[in-house]
């Protein structure tokens, strides 16, 4: 019945179920059926009785009374394979624990002799309902788990007791302590995984509770028929344990071991592990109250991991829906997630966050941004669209020397084509672990040969975790697949709004060609006779500058879809110097629409109205105003004063003024004037463009920087553009780091520009 010995070959697959021998404070008797087939080698000499291969259960010589308890215990077996039943009993003059179990089989019964009075143990009882009171009412996971440790070191008075908590490696945590004065704490030490090695974890879930009262103990073996398989003691409270534990201990200075698992949805979670300076004997029902104490607190547990898991996924939830709304509803993927960027960090748990779509890019915390275009550029898009990684040895090769000191990144593709996508990331751990001593395991000269000794020192030992991050758990994976879905599918609504947004400007851009294309093609003709020539040269002018503005706002329209800037040349631009061009060019285009424009510190300035509105355009002299001193009034040379400077692209910026400029021409009332206001301001410069007019719709207010959109349908004015004019005028604010809003004063349609000023 013997297990074969542990050696350095064979130390990792140890069969620790299959001892073939129990611990000494008791006897073990195994039958099949009624018949006894193992015994320990001191059954006979404790419990007096005849120990002989084959002997039926009432042929031993068992008293009446233990031979009734135990067919009693043995029925009640029955009921579930591995299930114990207890009761107390007297043999040899002693009361004995007699524990009655089940397995493959196999009947198994312990006789364990009991240290303590009944009355103690009554009185043990009493505490344990008190202790489990108090658990049910904690208030916290860490409340929990110290009233835990506190109830067990009051129930068992062992010296310390811990309450462990494992990691996502199986290395785990010593998260609150009971102890007593003059003990080294372990508070806070974490223990490496290989401390419990996996057919040990698969033992603590199987029979929760386990008890080595004397560390020091020689096993007792097991006999019984020759050839008969070891017999298995899973569930038996006598089995003798690893000798690797028992140096283990020893090392540590222990006397005596008691632990009990808790166990959460089927996996190891933690324990309560029990040491004791001297060996020291637990009764099996104060064992069996801890029992019930630590499943009260695994339930415990998974009432605290199930709220915070509610909690997490209402948030994520929460998230989801503002994130796919955004989304839904705004042309700009980046600035949709940038102003939920503080949840989205929150909710997965990220150090940084990298928004991009296109060649836009906004970083969210201190990524440098060279560093984050970067990264992005070196991450392949993955098939599904989600790469989570929580090991920099895992990131493309050409990524890991980009990001020093970061270790993990979840990957959210939205769009491979548009480039639009989302990168959360983590830092490595970059902190020190208090191990509970030196986590690998020497391969040494031990007390049984060459073999894995436990280490010998318990000293805290300190190691640096690098090049990993806390791991992407599955609530956080969910969370990203759910947004991902959402991202997704406003980027498809978005690719289906763009490509009918696409056949509306070619259809849009045949029509609108056509008429200036015709005139072209009429002038040509006339230009063969000999009449008129400066008047047809004029029109023709005026038909290839229509025609070069629709090709312009088209190009500008394809480099804004595809996420490219507008802007190129950023350097220190006066507006009063670009508005003055502004109104001149107005005043010599379009002579019919007057222009006051108002610049601080100097007087306004007014372009006049035509004095011959039968010829507004005056082509014999275009360069010279038809009435200098017309009813609006003279046009005085403003006097000096301070430049305001702004810093951008000039030609960008006088672009998007022109645009206003036309829009208000286009759209204000005949016969009244556009009005330019130019007004400093706290760090900035304001310049508000107005013109007479009705207040715009709800319905068209909030598409007005949307491209492709001309107005109602049947309007009589601005029928010569494409519906880009204020999308650019929108785009070029943007890239200069400035606002443009629409409102309605004083029966003027006004555009405010805000342009951040020079420092």
């Amino acid at each position: 019945m013997s297990a074969p010995p542990v050696t350095l070959d064979n130390c990792a697959d140890e069969p620790i179920h299959v001892p073939g021998a129990i611990q000494p404070h008791g006897a073990l008797l195994a039958l099949a059926g009624e018949h006894l087939v193992a015994w320990s080698a001191n059954a006979a000499e404790r419990l007096g009785c005849r120990c002989q291969a084959g002997l039926a259960l009432p042929a031993l010589g068992l008293p009446a009374a233990v031979l009734q308890t135990c067919r009693t215990l043995m029925d009640e077996a029955l009921q579930q394979d591995g299930l114990a039943s207890a009761a107390a009993v007297q043999l040899q003059g002693r009361v004995h624990d007699l524990v009655v179990h089940r397995h493959e089989g196999r009947t198994l019964l312990e006789f364990e002799q009991r240290a303590s009075a009944d009355d103690d143990v009554a009185a043990f009882a009493l505490m344990a309902h008190r202790a489990i009171e108090r658990l049910k009412k904690a208030p916290s996971l860490d409340a929990l788990l110290q009233r835990a440790a506190d109830a067990v070191r009051q129930l068992t008075g062992f010296d310390r007791v811990m309450s462990y908590r494992f990691r996502h490696d199986q290395s785990g945590d010593v998260v609150a302590e009971a102890l007593a004065p003059g003990l080294q704490p372990y508070l806070g030490r974490r223990y490496p995984a290989s401390d419990i090695p996996a057919q040990a974890r698969r033992l603590y879930i199987l029979n929760s509770l386990r008890l080595i009262s004397d560390v020091g103990y020689q096993p007792v073996p097991l006999l019984g028929r020759p050839g008969d398989a070891p017999l298995d003691l899973t569930h038996a409270v006598l089995r003798s344990v690893s000798p690797i534990h028992v140096e283990y201990l020893q090392n540590m200075g222990v006397g005596a071991s008691m632990s009990v698992s808790i166990v959460v949805q089927g996996a190891l979670w933690g324990m309560l592990a029990c040491h004791h300076m001297t060996p020291r004997q637990v009764p099996y029902s104060v064992r069996m109250s801890c029992d019930v104490l630590a499943q009260v607190v695994s339930s415990a547990v998974q009432t605290f991991q199930s709220r915070e898991l509610a909690r997490r996924q209402s948030q994520g939830a929460a998230l989801v829906s503002a994130l796919g709304l955004e989304a839904n509803h705004s042309d700009d993927l980046v600035a949709a997630l940038a102003a939920h960027s503080p949840d989205l960090l929150q909710v997965f748990g990220a150090d940084a966050a990298v928004l991009a779509q296109g060649r836009r890019l906004r970083v969210v915390g201190t990524l440098p941004a060279a560093l984050a275009e970067a990264a992005l550029n070196a991450l392949p898009a993955r098939d599904n669209g989600l790469l989570a990684l929580d090991d920099r040895a895992d990131w493309p090769p050409a990524l890991q020397p980009l990001l020093p000191g970061w270790a993990g990144l979840l990957l959210l593709t939205a769009d491979a084509h548009t480039r639009s996508r989302v990168l959360l990331l983590r830092r490595e751990q970059v902190h020190t672990v208090r191990w509970g001593g030196v986590p690998d395991k020497p391969v040494t000269i031990g007390p049984r040969g060459p073999r894995l000794t436990p280490r010998g020192s318990f000293d805290e030992w300190r190691q640096t975790v690098r090049g990993r991050s806390l791991p992407w758990d599955a609530t956080s994976l969910q969370t990203a697949r759910e947004l991902l879905t959402e991202l997704q599918r406003a980027s498809l609504s978005q690719q289906a709004e763009t490509e009918v947004a696409r056949l509306n400007l070619l259809a849009m851009l045949g029509h609108d060609l056509r008429d200036p294309l015709q005139a072209i093609h009429m002038v040509a003709g006339l230009l063969k006779q000999d009449d008129q020539v400066p008047r047809l040269a004029h029109r023709l002018e005026a038909s290839s500058r229509r025609m070069q503005r629709l090709i312009s706002q088209v190009l500008d329209f394809s480099r804004a879809e595809a996420g490219l800037q507008l802007a190129s040349s950023f350097e220190p631009v006066d507006l009063r110097s670009l508005l003055d061009d502004l109104v001149e060019e107005s005043r010599l285009g379009h002579p019919e629409v007057p222009v006051v424009l108002q610049l601080p510190g100097a007087e306004t300035i007014a372009t006049p109205a035509p004095s011959n509105p039968s010829n507004p355009s005056n082509p014999s002299n275009p360069s010279k105003p038809s009435n200098p001193s017309g009813p609006t009034g003279a046009l005085p040379a403003p006097g000096p004063a301070a430049a305001a400077l702004v810093t951008g692209d000039a030609s960008r910026l006088a672009q998007l003024l022109g645009n206003l400029l036309a829009n208000a021409r286009h759209h204000g009332q005949p016969g009244t004037p556009v009005r330019l206001t130019l007004q400093p301001q706290p760090g900035q410069w304001q310049l508000s463009v107005c013109n007479h007019g009705e207040p715009i719709d709800a319905a068209t207010a909030a598409t007005l920087f949307q491209p492709l959109r001309r107005g109602p349908a049947g309007s009589s004015r601005n029928r010569d553009g494409l519906g880009l004019g204020l999308f650019i005028a929108a785009r070029i604010a943007t890239e200069h780091g400035a606002t443009l809003g629409y409102s309605h004063e004083a029966g003027q349609v006004v555009f405010t520009l805000r342009l951040p000023a020079c420092d």
